[in-house]
This record gives C-alpha cells, structure tokens and sequence, in this order.
C-alpha cells in the first residue's frame, strides 16, 4: 500500500475561520511541512505550540519558481517513501497551487496517493470584501504570467499571485493595454482576516505607494461603457450579427457571398493605395473595410449554418502552425527563400490530400485573379515546372514579336484578331515584369494614380485660366502635363 501525502488548506483569514477538523488535524499531527510560513494563522499556531518545517528557504536559493516547486515536489516524495505525510498550503489546494498540481501529476504516474483535506478559497473572501456576485461572470488569473490578451474585459477579474512590485508593475503594463489609463482597480490584501485592507487606485497607479506581498490581490471593474468596448473583437461580432439580425439593416441582411464579392476587391485595392502613400490613418481604416468584408462573409456563412468566423480563424490558425514548422515545430530554416520553398511543398501536399481538389493541370486553381494577376500566376507556375526563358533577349524579342503581330492585325481592323494580339503583347509584358521582379499590378496601379494626378493638375491650371476643356487646345494640355511630370519628378528626386 503506497504512503498518503494529505493536503491541507489554511484558507485566506485568520485562525478563527479555519474549520475545525482542519485545526485538529493540524494540532495533533507529528511533522507537517509547510509551502511557506507566510500566512497569518502560522503565527497564531506557533503560539499554540505547532511545529513544522516550511520550504521557504527554497525561494531564496532559486531564481525560478518553477524550480522552487520541483524542489518542494521532490522533497516530499522521498519522504512519503516513509510514512504519510500532511503538507500545508495557503488558502485551498487547488486554487493557484502549482506543487499540487505537480503532485496530482505524480499520482497518476503511479505516485502516493494525494488527500485533499479541506482550506477555504481566498475567492470566497474577496467576493464579501469586493461586495460582488460572481454570477455575474468573473476570471482568476495569474499576476506572474499575466498577458494582455487575457482578461475579459467585460466581466469582473481578480488577479492573483501580485506579491511585490515588480509583478504589479507587470500586471499594470499588461492591463494598460485593455482598459483605460484611469481604469478603477482595488488591491485586496489579507482578504477575510482582521488585517483585510482595500486600496482602490486608477490602473497607472497600481505600482505606486501601494504595498503589496504574498496575501495580496488584484480586482479589476467590468467595463460597460460601449464606446470602451468597440476595440474587443466580440463587440465587432455582435455589431455584425445585429447588421444582419432581424431588426438590422436592410442592406447588409440582404447581401450574400456573390453580391460581396465586388466590395472585397474594391477595399484590397484601397488597403493598396494607402501602403503606397504612406498613410498609416488611411491604412487602419482600408484594413478595417477588409475586416469588415471577412466578417460578412463569416456572418453569412454563420446564418445558413456553413460556418462561422470561429471557423475561419481556427482553419487560419491551424494553417499558420502547419506551415511554420521551422517556428512552432523542430524544423530549422535560415532563409526567406528556404521558407518559402517548404511554404509550397507544404501547400502543395494538403492540395494533394484534399480530395475536392482534382487538379488536373499545375496552372490549375487561379481562375479567378484579375487578368494580369493571374497572367503572373501562370507565368510563375509554368516556370517551376521549368517552361520558362533564362535572360531578357528572348523576353524583349517575343515583346517586339507581339507587338508587329497587333501591327498586322490592325491593318486588317479585324477587332476580334486585334484584341487577341493586344491581350498577347500584355501578356508578354507581364513576363518582363516578372523578370524584373516588378508586380504588374502594383505598376499599372502606380501609373493609373500617376495619370490620374498629372490629369488633376491640367484640370486646376485650366481652371484657373478660365479654359473649359472644350476650348482648351492639346497643345495646351499638353504643356501642363509636362509641367506635372517634371513636378512629379522632382518630389520623388527629393
């Protein structure tokens, strides 16, 4: 028969609130160890005459806590080789006790048997000092690996393990970045002893004037206010599904996949204009148009039942992880170019076990790309399968090529002939374009706003010469064109 080790919790007050049982046990028992005499019912027990031997000196001598609580783990396995053996914890075993967890761990490797004898949850303590009912929706989080993500920001949260400075001020920083600035929050010390103490302070003076130490937490207010509220993404999923409920808007609930699909390329498009000017203002709300695009088609996909946004980010997750051996697996890869080699064979084998896909050509999947996207796709794809041209002579011959051959069929004004030998020499130009390394859409885009300023500005000049451009030459036109192409130069020489 395999030792006990008993497990007992001292609760979060004084000695008077300890059950009884756990007291007698205490009283009577031989030898106890103790996580840390750091409690206020161990002084009142040494006056009683109780003996034990605490692992406190285990934190001075390690840096880690995690190394603390193997120690402490170790410890008292060897010696319930021996004998049973009772070893104490603040408030409940199993609230933000790490070395249980480890025992329970070792239990079920064929370890002692683990008893958990009783504590009362400081929980209870801090739910009657804070006067809050948590049916109302709480959190307990862990002050030393707090992460901004974290919390929630709309139910109550009580942050535990916030014993010196140095985590408050990690837990402030993490905080900041959710709630306001001048958010309320209340330190609980010593929660349901005689020595209970609540200091309420705004969140960027939490670190401040405030002592804190092993019996303290952290209470964090729900944030009501919605405008507070419009940076969670949850917001953002209710707000959608409202648009589309059934006392939304009748545009939005009336939209499906197919009538989306035009909005979706429009606001790519404007995402790409403001990474070409440079405006981070204009870019955040372009991305948040995009964003919008995705949550519609989440939302739509979510009412007939297909899917939901859940759904698209887990397959993205699950997507990035798969794809990044080299960062979440033991895969090691040194180069951009390496990444995105194992990028496509990776690709390439979840195409080859998905069984709706039948390609049947490698050029296959790119239907639907604007023309000179997908001309590039093509391109790309034959050349990997090494139909491609080594150096730029054969590239500018094959241009020169296509451009006779529009030549000769313009002489015939054959339209349909023409188009195809227009469509040819693009084609064509698209190869130089990838020669060169220069996306095709990003130029023709680059040279579409270039028209479309150098226009704006024969349009301001004749404007303010009184000229309509019914009685403006071309040669006046003309001049002002040129006036905003050396404008234009000399902004971007500078």
């Amino acid at each position: 028969m395999t030792n006990t080790i008993s497990v007992v919790g001292l609760g979060a007050g004084d000695l008077d609130q300890i059950p009884y049982g756990v007291y007698k046990l205490l009283k009577e028992a031989d030898r106890v160890f103790l996580r840390t005499k750091e409690h206020p019912v161990i002084e009142e027990l040494q006056k009683e005459g109780f003996v034990f031997e605490s692992f406190d000196k285990l934190y001075e001598e390690e840096a880690e806590f995690e190394n603390v609580y193997e120690k402490i783990v170790r410890h008292l396995l060897k010696e319930a080789e021996n004998r049973n053996l009772i070893y104490v914890v603040p408030g409940h075993p199993l609230v933000a006790e790490q070395t249980i967890q480890l025992l329970l761990q070792r239990e079920e490797e064929g370890g002692p048997a683990i008893e958990i004898r009783g504590g009362q949850s400081f929980l209870d303590s801090m739910f009657q000092a804070l006067k809050i009912d948590p049916i109302d929706g709480f959190q307990l989080l862990d002050g030393t690996v707090l992460s901004a993500e974290q919390p929630n920001i709309q139910q109550h949260v009580i942050i535990g393990q916030v014993y010196d400075v140095m985590i408050a001020s990690h837990v402030k920083l993490s905080l900041m970045e959710r709630y306001p600035d001048d958010h309320p929050v209340h330190i609980v010390t010593a929660a349901g002893s005689r020595n209970e103490s609540i200091v309420s302070v705004p969140l960027f003076e939490m670190d401040r004037h405030v002592e804190v130490n092993n019996l303290t937490a952290v209470y964090v207010e729900p944030i009501q206010d919605s405008h507070l509220l419009s940076r969670e993404f949850t917001q953002l999923k209710h707000v959608i599904r409202t648009l589309r409920g059934p006392d939304g808007c009748p545009w939005d609930k009336k939209q499906t996949h197919e009538s989306l699909r035009r909005y979706l390329l429009e606001e790519a498009y404007e995402v790409i204009e403001a990474i070409d000017n440079e405006d981070d203002e204009h870019l955040t709300e372009e991305l948040g148009d995009v964003l919008l695009q995705v949550m519609l088609h989440a939302q739509i996909g979510e009412d007939h039942g297909y899917f939901s946004i859940d759904d698209v980010i887990k397959t993205l997750t699950e997507k990035m992880i798969r794809r990044h051996p080299h960062v979440f697996g033991e895969k090691t890869l040194d180069t951009a170019e390496e990444v995105k080699q194992t990028w496509d064979e990776i690709k390439k084998a979840e195409k080859a076990d998905d069984s709706q896909i039948n390609a049947e050509s490698i050029l296959d999947g790119i239907d639907q790309f604007p023309a000179l996207i997908r001309a590039e796709k093509l391109q790309k794809k034959a050349a990997k399968a090494g139909f491609d041209w080594d150096n730029i002579e054969p590239i500018l011959h094959k241009i020169n090529e296509e451009l006779s051959e529009l030549q000769q069929a313009a002489k015939s004004s054959n339209h349909s002939e023409m188009e195809g030998e227009l469509g040819d020499c693009l084609f064509a130009l698209v190869n130089l374009s990838r020669y060169y390394g220069i996306d095709p859409e990003l130029a023709l885009t680059r040279t579409n706003r270039k028209f479309y300023n150098r226009f704006r500005h024969i349009e301001e000049e004749l404007s303010k010469k009184n000229i309509s451009f019914e009685d403006a030459t071309l040669e006046e036109m003309d001049f002002f064109w040129e006036q905003a192409k050396k404008m234009s130069k000399k902004k971007d020489s500078n």
